[in-house]
């Protein structure tokens, strides 16, 4: 059984090894235990603090194991994108081309640099140990974050988006990169996403990515190739977004062509199919057959206070105004009967 909460300053240890196994590359989570004491802080503080409009916070949460207490994911949501500055993206374009003295009318494709996705609520850092063979825990992962987010709308925007890794080599070297971002950077594709720290938002970004619209058609090969493609280690967290309902749109990122998932929030199941129960223990005794043959699995989380979230199987609870809900999971959640939580069917 897993459990997601908030992260805690005792976690640094942990979250340090956790990440130290994570793939290099785009959107860089910080490995030193310097800079993840310094993310936990923040994310503390964020938790803390009385919010009235989405703004600097960072909310990171993490994947512990209830028996063991074993940390074996994390991942995060930022209140809002680019809130240290703008949010830059690659915007693909077709662009009209006509030449009235020829009589030629063509379109072309090409990447513009844009800053529309400044103040959306971004998801990131979705990391899990043994992704290949994770279960229903991964999901939760994912999940939980857009769940803290039903639980406090005042906290996040009303969009939300996701950019996720693009193409890399066994060295961990972008092709993308390679055919436009290190023209500019004069630097190779970790440096650049060591020195900004997985940021979009930093000022040298806009100095030095170009302002004009770049010719997809005059990119190489292998470039064009990997826009929009997605780096092995991301199609876990991509099918558990499209599963959620999240769409790749118009948007790559400007680093390694990645693609960016996006979806306004009554688009997405954690929103639309989230119910808000009433906790209800269970009748004393073994559960008849029949009462197990219905069980329907639900991640449900507690309060914006003392979020907690796990994945439990329960009694459907779509006709009814509570969830019977095991001795376990009370305590891991820590609720008691009377108390509300809310579910959503994983």
């Amino acid at each position: 059984m897993y459990l997601v909460r908030p992260v805690e300053p005792a976690d640094a240890g942990a979250l340090e090894a956790l990440l130290a196994d994570s793939m290099p590359g785009v959107h860089t989570l910080p490995r030193t235990r310097e800079k993840i004491a310094a993310l936990i802080e923040r994310s503390c503080a964020s938790f803390a603090a009385h919010v009235d409009i989405p703004s600097e916070e960072t909310y990171l949460f993490v994947l512990e194991h209830i028996e063991s207490h074993e940390l074996v994911g994390t991942a995060a949501i930022h209140a809002s994108a680019g809130s240290n500055g703008t949010y830059f993206a690659f915007r693909n374009d077709v662009i009209q081309q006509v030449s009235r003295d020829l009589n030629i009318s063509h379109s072309v494709h090409a990447l513009t640099l844009c800053s529309e996705l400044t103040a959306y609520s971004q998801l990131s850092g979705f990391t899990i140990r043994h992704r290949d063979s994770a279960g229903q825990e991964a999901a939760l992962l994912s999940r939980a974050r857009l769940l803290y987010a039903v639980l406090a709308p005042h906290r996040f925007g009303d969009r939300f988006f996701v950019p996720l890794a693009g193409v890399t080599d066994d060295e961990g070297q972008s092709p993308f990169w390679d055919a436009l971002g290190r023209k500019f950077f004069k630097m190779d594709f970790l440096d650049a996403e060591r020195t900004i720290g997985g940021a979009r938002n930093r000022t040298l970004i806009v100095e030095l990515m170009p302002h004009y619209p770049v010719y997809v058609p005059l990119l190489p090969g292998p470039a064009q190739a990997a826009m929009g493609q997605i780096h092995p280690d991301g199609e876990l967290a991509f099918d558990l977004l499209t599963e959620e309902g999240f769409e790749a749109d118009e948007y790559v990122d400007i680093f390694d062509g990645g693609p960016i998932l996006q979806a306004h929030k009554n688009a997405l199941r954690s929103f639309s199919g989230a119910m808000v129960r009433r906790v209800v223990a269970p009748a004393r005794g073994p559960a008849a057959p029949a009462q197990l043959d219905t069980m329907v699995t639900y991640a449900v989380a507690s309060s914006e206070r003392n979020f907690r979230a796990i994945v439990v199987p329960c009694a459907p609870a779509e006709s009814v105004d509570a969830l019977c809900l095991p001795a376990w999971a009370q305590q891991a959640l820590g609720v008691a009967p009377g108390d509300n939580v809310i579910c959503v069917r994983i």
